[in-house]
């Protein structure tokens, strides 16, 4: 059975389990720690009040973003393992209800964002989501480019948490958003590596399935590379210090090595699963750095 067709069978009551993984609460909840971490190394210190609205109306337009990818991608998630008991291709939930939870979810956040924190925050945000919903979602069907343009709305969270702070986007939170951006890539060309047949099946356009893994390999190099040496700035600009500096220094490094390791001869599959690890543990370490940097200081 198509998602197509189990989607036209799906319930009208969908379960509060189900609305809730219209969200992709995991997704969300990562936002929203970048979004605060944000708000933490900006310069300028938030009211209580603005990082609370940030917070939800950051929570709101991730969600309703989330929903609406699900609403779009409803049949090709039918044919991946990993999203295939999604609620819309399960057939748990009808296409109007996702539809109408993402947009209202999104509407809301507008004013939440606009009014309790400031229209530059706003404004991102409503960019996020439509380069999310709009442009992201469709051309993964079209182009390998879409992940540059995915990466776009990924690598804002922090912005976000920064201009709620400080009403302005300078130096320091382009740095984030640098950093997240470049990761992105890495992070999911390594996924397109030992996923790329199920990406095939579904339709969906990865640089390894266009130009071959040694693309796709080299490809991690560079970013991996370009992030090393970017994360560094933060330092420079005061946004972080010696630990960090240190830190930063040593992830860095490290990761660059292991994504070097695939220009080899002969390299197969785990290797990409390895990138795939050890890039979640450089974002997780970085950030601990970036963490505990600021306590120290």
């Amino acid at each position: 059975m198509t998602a197509a067709v189990t989607t036209r069978k799906a319930t009208l009551s969908p379960s509060v389990r189900d609305v809730f993984a219209l969200a992709k609460p995991r997704i969300t909840l990562m936002v929203l720690l970048t979004t605060a971490g944000g708000v933490w190394l900006s310069p300028a210190r938030a009211s209580k009040a603005t990082i609370a609205f940030a917070l939800l109306g950051t929570t709101l337009i991730v969600a309703g973003a989330n929903a609406l990818n699900m609403y779009i991608e409803r049949e090709i998630d039918g044919f991946m393992k990993r999203t295939k008991d999604r609620p819309l291709p399960a057939g748990r939930m009808s296409a109007r209800f996702a539809l109408i939870f993402g947009v209202i979810l999104s509407v809301v956040a507008v004013p939440v964002l606009a009014l309790g924190v400031n229209g530059t925050t706003a404004l991102l945000a409503v960019l996020a989501n439509l380069l999310y919903v709009l442009a992201y979602t469709p051309l993964k069907q079209r182009s390998h480019w879409a992940l540059q343009v995915g990466a776009v709305p990924g690598a804002i969270p922090p912005l976000l948490g920064w201009t709620a702070a400080t009403g302005r986007v300078d130096e320091g939170g382009l740095v984030l958003f640098a950093i997240l951006f470049l990761w992105q890539i890495a992070h999911f060309h390594a996924i397109a590596l030992f996923r790329k047949l199920e990406y095939g099946r579904a339709g969906l356009v990865v640089l390894p399935n266009v130009e071959g893994d040694e693309a796709a390999r080299h490809s991690i190099v560079r970013h991996a590379s370009a992030l090393a040496a970017i994360s560094l700035l933060l330092y420079p600009l005061h946004v972080a210090h010696g630990i960090y500096l240190v830190s930063a220094i040593v992830l860095g490094a490290g990761f660059v090595g292991v994504s070097l390791i695939g220009l080899r001869k002969g390299v197969t599959l785990k290797w990409a699963r390895g990138v795939f690890g050890a890039s979640l543990l450089y974002l997780v370490a970085l950030f601990a750095a970036i963490a505990t940097d600021a306590i120290a200081s």
